[in-house]
């Protein structure tokens, strides 16, 4: 089947399936719920209608199944990365959470199955189902991606509504719950569940406990810092200056806020959108490339089917891969990386409490009091990542002993088709354009059968010498009854000795162990080398988190009976990428106040951060707050300017590299997979043409 016919084929069987599983969840899906009803309730229809109870078994079958996949270590694994990108979507509910994470689960597997094995059946090659199952894991992703990136970006307009119609209700009211009670009913029912559940933390009896549990679910730092706000406020009060409420300024500041990040985020979305997709495209063009090639030029049969053809195919799906996962990490919003999840135990910590395993694996854990151990866990408090040093460097081993196995198991497998080739290899032809004719594709393949069988009676040895080939040979003609010249006798001759020559060459080679050890050292390294580039890639976000810290600092300092303490546990609350030296600052706070700053500020090597740390400091020792931070005033107009530009800066720096990175692997197809092949090509068609003169 022709490679146009096959993507109608998919590009008709996606809408199909696509408007399919639209219409299906509408119709199922579709239900009344008011604005404070628990979404979990399964009251609706009666059961005597059909609709209600096509309805009620639906439900029942996915939160069976959900059950279900639990109990299976791989379709847990998929189900819990669906559920946690959608956990901040539907904190309401846990089991509206699960329908939901069902239902992503089964249309995609469902989809990307059934077109694989349709594809796959059109078409039966090893090579294209390879390039359907990578396929298959980036659209998944990407869809997965895109319909989070949606409810995130809903979410925030929301938020914006409902900013000014607090401020309206504030005006009205005076009193914080009630504006945030009245304006959580006049917005969506995304955001008016969080303005919900933020009146009730305020007039709580412990409100303070209240507000940690829904820092918790909170899906952004913006509501987190409103909710902080909002407690503040309520509690000591609002001061009002001639600038006006300090309220209302500080929702002033969270709506610049959130203005700003959604403009980043839709300049970041239509900077990088696509780039996923021309990544992958040279998946499916290898085959056609390769398929053109051959058909046009006889001598591109031998590249494609040597060790460098493949060696160049495996570079390029590497290429792939690699670039795919890089263009995730630049678009990747790691705004909820701290989140409260089960404390179950890693592989990677349950390979390092391993009686066996373990001690090994220490073996590669440097010295808590060495540099690269203060390194490596700076480095992974600066990225937001999760894993102990322990268990990272469980993760590197993992990836080395992998990478040595695959890159030795690559070699060896390389040589064993080799061999394979080198006993179906016909003679070399002469023709350098054009297809070749039938009748001589049957003979060519006619001559390697019999090249293989006396290769095969001399016992493969490289050791044969002309003469045994040439009679082994001459008999195998014989009775086949087929005379030759002598000539063509002895060209025969000179082809198996060469074939034997080069089959019995085709071992592991002690070049190719070390490029084996070189690939599991790069393996190694890997995970550092992309700890080092994502956090080069979050230098401005990290400047950007202090600029809002500063914000709400400026807010903060009106309230006359604020501690640098306080002040320190709002802004952990608050923070993202130094939540954990703020946690840490905190915990040893309480002992030694000028002590804990100092090591805060040592534990940060930001310059920014670094200057707040010491206004926090003067603020705990001889200052008040507001005096400690009396020029911010003045400072936070230029700083909001600066961060504007430090935005595009940051966009335009990940728009290069993102297209840099998306379109590395097009570029590899074309100059590795066709100009290589083409310039190799020439030159063998120059050796021929000497060989040729020479002859004459």
């Amino acid at each position: 089947m022709e490679l146009k016919s096959i993507l109608l084929i998919v590009l008709g069987a996606s809408v199909l399936g696509g408007i399919g599983l639209y219409a299906v969840g509408q119709w199922l899906g579709r239900k009344g719920n008011p604005l404070w009803v628990d979404a979990g309730s399964t009251v609706g229809a009666s059961p005597k209608q059909t609709l209600g109870g096509i309805r009620q078994w639906f439900t029942a079958f996915l939160l069976k199944s959900y059950a279900a996949w639990m109990k299976v270590p791989p379709l847990r694994y998929y189900a819990g990365k669906i559920r946690m990108r959608l956990a901040l979507s539907y904190p309401q509910d846990e089991l509206k959470l699960r329908r939901q994470t069902m239902k992503l689960a089964y249309g995609i597997t469902g989809s990307f199955a059934g077109s694989i094995a349709i594809l796959t059946a059109m078409h039966p090659d090893v090579l294209f189902v390879l390039s359907l199952l990578i396929t298959a894991v980036v659209l998944q992703d990407l869809l997965i991606d895109g319909y989070v990136n949606r409810l995130e970006v809903k979410l925030l307009e929301q938020l914006l509504d409902f900013f000014a119609a607090v401020r309206h209700a504030f005006h009205r009211h005076g009193m914080v719950p009630d504006a945030i009670e009245e304006a959580g009913e006049a917005t969506g029912r995304e955001i008016g569940v969080h303005a919900h559940w933020i009146s009730e933390a305020l007039v709580d009896a412990d409100p303070d406990t209240a507000l940690e549990k829904y820092y918790e679910k909170a899906p952004s730092r913006y509501l987190k810092a409103f909710a902080g706000i909002s407690r503040l406020v309520s509690e000591y009060g609002d001061r009002k200056r001639a600038e006006g409420s300090m309220y209302l300024r500080g929702i002033s500041r969270l709506t610049g806020e959130v203005q700003l990040e959604l403009i980043r985020r839709r300049r970041l979305d239509y900077l990088l959108k696509g780039l996923h997709v021309i990544a992958l495209v040279p998946v499916f063009f290898t085959k056609p490339v390769e398929m053109w090639a051959r058909g046009h030029f006889p001598l591109m049969d031998a590249f494609y089917l040597s060790k460098a053809g493949m060696l160049i195919k495996a570079v390029l799906f590497l290429t792939i891969l690699l670039s795919y996962v890089l263009l995730q990490k630049l678009k990747n919003e790691e705004e909820t990386a701290y989140r409260a999840k089960p404390t179950n135990l890693s592989w990677e910590a349950r390979v390092y409490a391993h009686r066996i395993l373990g001690r090994f694996c220490r073996q590669f854990v440097p010295s808590p009091e060495s540099v690269a151990y203060h390194r490596i866990s700076q480095l992974l408090k600066e990225t937001n990542h999760r894993l102990r040093i322990e268990a990272f460097q469980v993760r590197r081993i993992s990836i080395l002993g992998l990478s040595f196995v695959l890159a030795l198991g690559g070699f060896l497998v390389l040589h064993q088709l080799t061999k394979q080739r080198i006993l179906t290899e016909p003679p070399a032809v002469s023709t350098f354009f054009g297809a070749l004719p039938k009748d001589t594709v049957d003979a060519g393949r006619q001559e390697a059968a019999r090249d293989a069988a006396v290769m095969r009676q001399l016992g493969m040895s490289a050791k044969a010498s002309y003469d045994e080939v040439f009679r082994s040979v001459s008999k195998m003609l014989e009775d086949a009854e087929e005379g030759k010249a002598h000539e063509e006798l002895s060209e025969a001759t000179h082809r198996i000795l060469d074939k034997l020559q080069r089959w019995n060459q085709e071992y592991l080679k002690w070049w190719e162990f070390g490029l084996a050890l070189l690939a599991g050292l790069a393996g190694y390294y890997l995970p550092l080398w992309m700890l080092y580039f994502q956090r080069w890639m979050r230098l401005i976000d990290m400047r950007h988190e202090v600029y809002q810290f500063l914000a709400m600092i400026a807010i903060l300092r009106e309230l006359e009976r604020i501690s640098v303490e306080e002040i320190l546990e709002w802004l952990a609350s608050y923070a993202v990428i130094f939540r954990e030296p703020l946690h840490k600052c905190l915990l040893n706070y309480s002992f030694s106040p000028e002590e804990a700053l100092l090591e805060l500020k040592r534990e940060v090597v930001l310059e920014e951060f670094q200057r707040l740390a010491d206004k926090l400091l003067l603020a705990s020792e001889k200052l008040l707050v507001a005096d400690a931070f009396d020029d911010l005033d003045s400072d936070l107009s230029y700083q909001f300017e600066r961060r504007r530009l430090d935005y595009e800066k940051s966009l335009d720096i990940k728009a290069n590299w993102g297209r840099m990175i998306g379109f590395t692997p097009m570029y590899a197809l074309v100059f590795a997979y066709l100009v290589i092949p083409l310039i190799w090509m020439s030159f063998e068609q120059m050796n021929l043409y000497f060989e040729q003169l020479q002859k004459l």
